[in-house]
Formats: C-alpha cells, sequence, structure tokens
C-alpha cells in the first residue's frame, strides 16, 4: 500500500509541477482546499490549506483565501472577513497564555474575540493578537506585529505595527 501511495504523490507531484510550477506539501496533494473550508463552514468561494491550524471559533466569510503554515487561533473567538487574503505563516490570536506562565500556572489564560473586516490584506509572517480589531480594507505589512486595533482602511506595519499612510 505504502509503495502505490507513494506512486500516486509523485504522479500528483509532477503534475502540479508541470501545470503551476510548484511544488506542496505532502497532504496538499490530496486534500482540497475549497472542500477543507466549505467542511469548517467558511464562505462560499473560501479555501484554506491542509496545513493551517485551527482551533476553536473561527468563523470566515466569503471569497477568503487563507494561505499555508496559519495559525488561527479562535479560542476567544475569531472572525475573519469576506474577499481577505491571509497570507503564508500569519498567526492571529484570540488567548495567549502570559499570565498563566509567569505566575507559575496559578493565573488563567486570557481571552479576547480577535476580527479581521472585509476586505483586508495580512502580510506574510504577520502576527496578530488576542482582542484586536482591524477594520474593512485595511492591509497589514509583511512580518507586522499587530497588538492593538485599527479603524477601517488602515495601512500598518512593522512591531509593533502603526500607521505609515
Amino acid at each position: 500500500m505504502l509503495k502505490k501511495m507513494l506512486k500516486l504523490f509523485y504522479k500528483l507531484r509532477e503534475k502540479k509541477r508541470k501545470k503551476h510550477q510548484r511544488v506542496l506539501p505532502f497532504g496538499d496533494y490530496f486534500s482540497d482546499r475549497w472542500e477543507k473550508a466549505k467542511y469548517l463552514g467558511f464562505g462560499e468561494g473560501s479555501s484554506v490549506y491542509d496545513n493551517v491550524v485551527i482551533i476553536g471559533d473561527v468563523k470566515v466569510g466569503k471569497n477568503t483565501w487563507i494561505g499555508p503554515n496559519v495559525i488561527l487561533d479562535g479560542s476567544g473567538g475569531l472572525q475573519i472577513g469576506s474577499n481577505c487574503s491571509i497570507s503564508a505563516g500569519v498567526q492571529i490570536y484570540s488567548h495567549d497564555s502570559v499570565n498563566w506562565a509567569i505566575s507559575g500556572g496559578i493565573k488563567d489564560y486570557e481571552y479576547g474575540s480577535t476580527k479581521i473586516g472585509n476586505n483586508c490584506y495580512i502580510g506574510p509572517n504577520s502576527i496578530i493578537t488576542k482582542g484586536v480589531n482591524i477594520g474593512d480594507g485595511s492591509i497589514v505589512g509583511a512580518g507586522s506585529f499587530v497588538n492593538k486595533s485599527w479603524p477601517a482602511d488602515s495601512r500598518i506595519a512593522g512591531a509593533p505595527a502603526k500607521s505609515i499612510d
């Protein structure tokens, strides 16, 4: 069975490379990004890569692309709007364990609902912390650390993120 699986994998990998000039992680040859999004109850036309980690209550609107190696933490509630691009390596959190860790496990984890509006672009390897709201039509530059909320049409980047208008 292993030989058959590998043979199929090699065939699918070669087909993808010829057609799209890309090579993917093993699981992405056997899963469908749109089916996974539909299974999770995400909006019509949304897609999510096989290797994305999804925890808790995560809601996603229509036509949103969630790239590879993303973490979506909905343990405190996470909403992502429609027509968004969540780039590779993005981490979006709705909880943290800071006080738990520094108290030696005495204090509880902290939770805060996080929301990304409609028509937003979140650049690769950005981190968005718990309780942050990013307004509609906003852009977050690559590698940003977003630890406070931003209104609609914001253009932010940096660590911590600042307005770049």
